[in-house]
C-alpha cells in the first residue's frame, strides 16, 4: 500500500517539507536530525520502502521503524560522504533519543556498498522478530538482528541533515519469512550485568574516593549482551549537564590476586575498585586523532588488586554524543565470581 506524500497522514515532526512535482523534499530542523513517520500506521512486523536521492555532502538520511516516540525506535541509514567505505550504512536502534552508532558497528551493522549519488534509489527493510532484512536497489545489504524489543511501531524516515529528496512510501503488513542473522559470539570473561544508576553530573564526580556519592542513587539492572556489551541509554537519557551514570558490580574472590579487567566505554571513565578511583580513560569522537570515531572496542585495561571475598567495581560513564556504553572482561577470570 502506498502513502502519497501529500497526504494528511504524514507527521512531519522536526522535519520540513517542501512539496514538489512527485517529490518531496526534506530538511532537518535545527537539530539537524528529524523523523517523519505515517500517523495511524503501527507495525510489529512487515515490510516498506522509499524511493529517495541523496547529495554527497555529509549526511545520514535513511528509514525509521517500530517508532515509538521521537526518541525510540529502529533506524537504518547511509553515509553518502562514506560512500564504498566500511560504515557507508549503519543500522542502529535508537534508546532515549541516543543514536547508538559508536556502539553498533561492524558486522551486522556496517557493509562496504556503493549507493547512487544524485540519483534515485530504493532503500527496503523487512523486519520480524528480532531481525530486519536491509536492501539498497533491490539487493540486500543487511541483516541484523535487532536491538530494541519487538513492539509495534510508526514507520517512516530519517532526515539527518538538509537535501533529502523523497518520492514514494509502500509497506507490506504481512509478517515477512526472514534468514537468521549469524548467532552472536559469548566473550568470555564479561561481566554479566551491572546496575545502573540515575544521571548524575559528569564534573561532580568524586575523586580519589567515591564517598557516599552512590548512597542517594537509584538503581536499575541492565544485563550486558553475549559481546559484553551494555548499551547505557536503555535505562536513561542524558539531562542537562547530567550526563554520567555509575555502573557496579561485584567480583567474589577465592584469595587476594591481581586481575586484568578489560575495558570498552564511550565516551569516558572513572573506574573506581572498594571505593576508590583507579584509572580514567578517553575515548570521545577525535580523542586520539581526527580520524577516531570513539566507536566502543577493547581498548583499555586495569589491573585490579583484588581482596579475598567482595571487591565493589564501579564505574563512571560519561557522554557526549554517539553512544553511551560500557563492555568489561576479565582476562583471567579463575577464582573470581561475578556476584552483583
Amino acid at each position: 500500500m502506498n502513502v502519497p506524500f501529500d497526504s494528511s497522514r504524514w507527521d512531519w515532526s522536526g522535519a520540513v517539507p517542501q512539496l514538489a512535482d512527485g517529490y518531496v523534499a526534506l530538511d532537518a530542523a535545527e537539530a539537524g536530525v528529524a523523523i517523519a513517520t505515517v500517523a495511524g500506521l503501527e507495525l510489529q512486523d512487515g515490510a516498506f520502502e522509499v524511493e529517495l536521492r541523496v547529495g554527497a555532502e555529509r549526511s545520514f538520511h535513511g528509514v525509521v521503524w517500530r517508532v515509538q516516540d521521537a526518541r525510540n525506535y529502529e533506524s537504518f541509514f547511509v553515509r553518502p560522504h562514506q560512500n564504498g567505505n566500511p560504515d557507508a550504512i549503519q543500522y542502529t536502534p535508537v534508546f532515549n533519543g541516543m543514536s547508538a552508532w559508536q556502539l553498533y558497528h561492524g558486522d551486522g551493522f556496517w557493509s562496504p556498498v556503493r549507493f547512487p549519488i544524485d540519483e534515485w534509489f530504493s532503500i527496503r527493510v523487512a523486519f520480524a522478530a528480532d531481525t530486519a532484512e536491509i536492501a539498497i536497489g533491490g539487493q540486500r545489504v543487511l541483516l541484523c538482528r535487532l536491538r530494541r524489543p519487538a513492539e509495534p511501531g510508526r514507520l517512516g524516515l530519517l532526515v539527518g541533515g538538509d537535501g533529502l529528496l523523497i518520492r514514494g512510501l509502500d509497506y507490506e503488513t504481512a509478517a515477512p519469512s526472514l534468514p537468521q542473522p549469524p548467532p552472536i559470539e559469548p566473550v568470555a570473561g564479561i561481566v554479566p550485568a551491572w546496575s545502573v544508576s540515575d544521571p548524575v553530573a559528569e564534573r561532580s564526580l568524586p575523586e580519589p574516593g567515591l564517598g557516599s556519592v552512590l548512597d542517594k542513587r537509584s538503581w536499575t539492572r541492565l544485563d550486558a549482551e553475549p559481546s559484553g556489551l551494555v548499551d547505557l541509554s536503555r535505562a536513561h537519557a542524558i539531562e542537562g549537564e547530567r550526563n554520567t551514570v555509575f555502573a557496579k558490580t561485584v567480583l567474589r574472590a577465592e584469595r587476594a590476586c591481581i586481575r586484568r579487567l578489560e575495558l570498552g566505554f564511550s565516551d569516558r571513565v572513572v573506574v573506581y575498585l572498594g571505593g576508590r578511583a583507579l584509572y580514567r580513560g578517553d575515548d570521545s569522537y577525535r580523542s586520539r586523532d581526527y580520524r577516531f570515531l570513539g566507536s566502543i572496542g577493547w581498548f583499555d585495561a586495569v589491573y585490579l588488586p583484588l581482596a579475598a571475598g567482595d571487591n565493589e567495581l564501579v564505574l563512571a560513564v560519561s557522554e557526549d554524543f554517539g553512544g553511551w556504553g560500557l563492555q568489561a572482561r576479565l582476562e583471567d577470570a579463575r577464582g573470581v565470581a561475578f556476584a552483583g
